[in-house]
């Protein structure tokens, strides 16, 4: 099973275009053909699995077209999209960011989706996707540490409760290091499959680590990546993963999505 994150950063790209004729003007510019580019290298990879952060789900910038149902067209796959923002936030009434989530997309049969909100930040989605063997978990956590702080208590708990082996990924923003990720991971077990600490932040020259794929001791990683690609201002990851034999946890219901707050 090989899962992929990218934080594909809407399309827009990067380089001097991104930033003229003021920086970060990018964000309110056409993708160009970004896209299309970044649907190659993600079929070049063949995933099982494809969490992907900063996803324009139909405002100018893509055409008005939802660019994971794009992706998922050219993939042959299904895909679950979810904004970002909650229902009653005040950013759902300013155009191009009420345009803005994150998005599951996976060849594999979808058993439930959830969608869980963070109670603080601006960025507070969690997308719950239950499949047969797994359980993934994508989020985007807040630029702002004590937010960070918060978020991640509310995801030790959504973890502790799965009932299959988990994969958590996402661009966790942890400005301050892997520190802050330590009294998370010691609640829920949770291993980072990259083991060596590589960077993916930023692309060109990478110095950060922000994106990260965990999982539980019942999953296995059997291979991990991280391609040196420059079509956004982060770095895919990329790992394959073996379920432990006899280790593939309960099976739960299938259900309708759920919108929850946490």
């Amino acid at each position: 099973m090989r899962f992929l994150l990218y934080n594909i950063r809407y399309g827009a790209g990067i380089g001097r275009r991104f930033h003229l004729p003021v920086p970060y003007s990018g964000y309110l510019k056409r993708t160009n053909g970004n896209l299309d580019r970044i649907v190659d290298f993600i079929r070049a990879v063949g995933p099982d699995i494809i969490g992907l952060i900063e996803v324009d789900s139909g405002s100018f910038r893509s055409d008005n077209n939802n660019q994971a149902a794009a992706i998922a067209r050219e993939m042959q796959c299904s895909y679950v999209y979810q904004s970002k923002y909650s229902v009653d936030s005040l950013v759902q009434k300013v155009p191009v960011l009420n345009k803005q989530g994150n998005a599951i997309l996976t060849n594999q049969e979808i058993k439930s989706q959830r969608f869980h909100y963070f109670r603080k930040g601006m960025k507070r989605l969690v997308i719950e996707l239950e499949l047969e063997a797994c359980t993934v978990f994508l989020v985007h956590l807040s630029l702002r540490f004590r937010h960070r702080c918060y978020q991640l208590e509310n995801l030790e708990s959504l973890v502790n409760d799965a009932k299959k082996p988990v994969i958590v990924a996402g661009d966790f923003n942890v400005l301050w290091g892997d520190r802050e990720l330590r009294s998370f991971l010691a609640a829920t077990g949770l291993k980072s499959v990259n083991g060596q600490g590589k960077p993916s932040h930023p692309s060109r020259a990478p110095r950060r680590q922000l994106d990260y794929i965990f999982c539980t001791s019942e999953l296995r990683a059997t291979g991990f990546e991280v391609p040196q690609v420059t079509l956004s201002d982060h770095i895919p990851l990329i790992c394959d993963f073996e379920i432990e034999a006899g280790r593939s946890g309960k099976c739960t219901a299938e259900g309708a999505p759920q919108v929850l707050t946490l």
